[in-house]
Formats: structure tokens, sequence, C-alpha cells
């Protein structure tokens, strides 16, 4: 009989290590009901935002998880079996899958889309054509509204959707600042990037720093929140915008914080500060594949890409995401 391994949740993490809170199971092939597709997983993508699904927050964009079930995640890979009349066996496929070998999905519960097969390294389509490609974009172009000439602060900047977010400003003609940890990957956002500076938060006085900035910043680029955003407030430009990405500062037990303690400077500096999340522009997704895929074959952007083999190894692969063990964007390679 085959069989399909998978991550279970079965409790509440209280902290950034989510290894107790889940354990790898195995099950015989799920069988398919009418209007369900079987996805065999090639890759499986590894992203900070589904640790504040497994808190019991109801007040996010995402339901929590259920306690005893798969967890929940972005899937690329081949369609297996169908019996939904829009999907074919073998169609390159992406979706919110599981944490598993082998995933059944309602395609429209899924937001299941057939990728273009021809792309040179299909990995790409968690890259720079994939919600960290979209996010980068929309939150450059949509909410910050980066304009040429702006002096634009990038957070996580070595991260998956960071790297990204440094080099779409680039495009769009701003100097562009990025916050990451350690020397080595501040000498390769300015030596591979060519951005224009890059401060290592874990040994640089960010506020010092950033006041070097000649104007200050215009566009504040934020994955992680907390402190770094009270170091940034004070150093942002009057009428300077905020793109509120992420928190990766307070994914741990449910996920709450508190306000920056510069939230003055929000009305001295009379700054706009926007959240914004992936379902907001779900439905913009070919015009920004579009935009991007122009950029990509004209190799004006990329990412490089951190591999882990095997599901049984997934959780190694996630740890990096909050010890900021990797460079450019985590992967499960399952087959």
């Amino acid at each position: 009989m085959t069989m399909n391994q998978y991550w279970r949740l079965n409790s509440r993490p209280e902290d950034q290590d989510v290894s107790g809170s889940l354990s790898l199971e195995s099950e015989a092939m799920p069988e398919l009901a009418a209007g369900e597709v079987l996805v065999k997983a090639a890759y499986l993508s590894m992203d900070a935002g589904t640790r504040m699904w497994m808190t019991e927050r109801e007040d996010g964009y995402q339901p929590p998880l259920e306690l005893g079930t798969k967890m929940v995640g972005l899937v690329l890979g081949h369609v297996a079996q169908s019996k939904h009349e829009g999907f074919a066996e073998g169609d390159l496929v992406r979706g919110f899958g599981q944490w598993a070998e082998h995933s059944v999905l309602q395609p429209e519960l899924a937001g299941l889309v057939k990728v273009d097969a021809s792309v040179s390294d299909i990995r790409q389509h968690f890259g720079v054509l994939g919600f960290n490609g979209w996010t980068a974009l929309w939150g450059l172009q949509d909410t910050a509204e980066v304009k040429a000439g702006d002096n634009v602060l990038v957070s996580a900047a070595a991260g998956a959707t960071g790297i990204l977010a440094c080099q779409i400003a680039r495009i769009m003609g701003a100097n562009v600042y990025g916050l990451a940890g350690g020397p080595d990957k501040c000498r390769w956002l300015e030596d591979e990037l060519g951005i224009t500076k890059a401060i290592d938060y874990k040994n640089d006085d960010i506020a010092a720093e950033l006041a070097k900035v000649e104007g200050g910043i215009n566009a504040y680029f934020d994955n992680v929140g907390g402190p770094i955003l009270d170091a940034v407030l004070p150093n942002m430009a009057l009428y300077g915008r905020v793109a509120l990405c992420g928190l990766l500062a307070q994914y741990k037990g449910d996920g709450r914080g508190h306000g920056p303690e510069n939230f003055d400077q929000i009305l001295m500096k009379r700054l706009r500060i926007e959240g914004f999340f992936s379902p907001d522009f779900m439905d913009q997704g070919d015009r920004l594949t579009a935009e991007l895929r122009t950029w990509l074959d004209q190799g004006l952007i990329d990412t490089p890409f951190d591999v882990t083999d095997g599901i049984e190894n997934l959780l190694t692969a996630y740890e990096k995401l909050f010890t900021g063990g990797n460079i450019g964007k985590v992967l499960v390679r399952i087959s």
C-alpha cells in the first residue's frame, strides 16, 4: 500500500520552537471526492506567517488551525489525480495544501492555480513569481507608493521577501537600505544586490546608522515590527510611508506584542502606516506575475533558494526562518 507522510499540529507552540507541537505521521494514500485534486508535492514553501496559524488567534486573516489536523502551507507540485474538470493529471500547480508528500485539495478553497511549466526553474513560482514576489511588488508599488529617488528601507532584507523588495526598489529607481543579521548577509546585500547600504541589526546601532541617511527614510518595507520599527520611526522623512508586511519579531506565543514606544513619531512626522496581507492582492496575481516575469527574463531580479531535502527534515528548514539561518527562500524538496 502506498503511504502518505504529513506533519500534524498537536498543540499550540508557546515560543518560536514548534518541534514539540508537531509530529510526522503516515496514512494510507487519501482518496478523492468529486471536485478534489491530489497534488504530489515537488516543493513545500516555508513561510514565517504560518507560525500565526498555529495559535488560537481569531483576529487574523487566516483562522487558527484545528489541533489534530495536518499543518497547512504552500505547495508546488504536479497533479497526480483529478476529479475536478479544471485540472488534469500532470499539471504543474501551486496552492495552499498541507505539509505533506501528497495534498488533497479543493481548488476553489486552496487557491490552486496552474503555473507555467516552461519557467527554467520551477522554484521561481515560490520566488520571484510567487507570493514573495507579489508581496514585495504590491507593498512597494501600491502600499508604500515608492517613487524614483526615494530612500527605501527594507527589514529582513536577506529573507525571501526582503531580497525581492530590495531588487524591486532598485528597479523603481530608489536608494535602497537593508537591515540584515550579521556581516556576511550585509556584505552579500551590498556586493550581490548592489543596495546603497546594509545595516547589521545584530551589531550596529540601527537608529544611529539611519540618522546618517540624508533626508530620512521615505518608505519602509517592514517584515519584522518590534524594536526595529521603534528605531526606524524617528528616522522617517516627513510624510513617510510604512508598508507593514510581517511581524517576525512577534511570531511566538500568540503573536501579540506591544505598540512602538516611538508612536508619537507617526503624528510628528505625519506618517502613514498600512498593513497588508496576500488576500489583498490575490485578484491581481496575473498582473503582478507578468510584471515580475518581465524583470526575471531581463535578468533584473532573482532570488537564492535555501533547499532542505526530505519531509522528515522539514522542521530544520522551518527553524531557519526564526534564527536567521538562511539567505533567500527556504524550501523543502519532496521529489
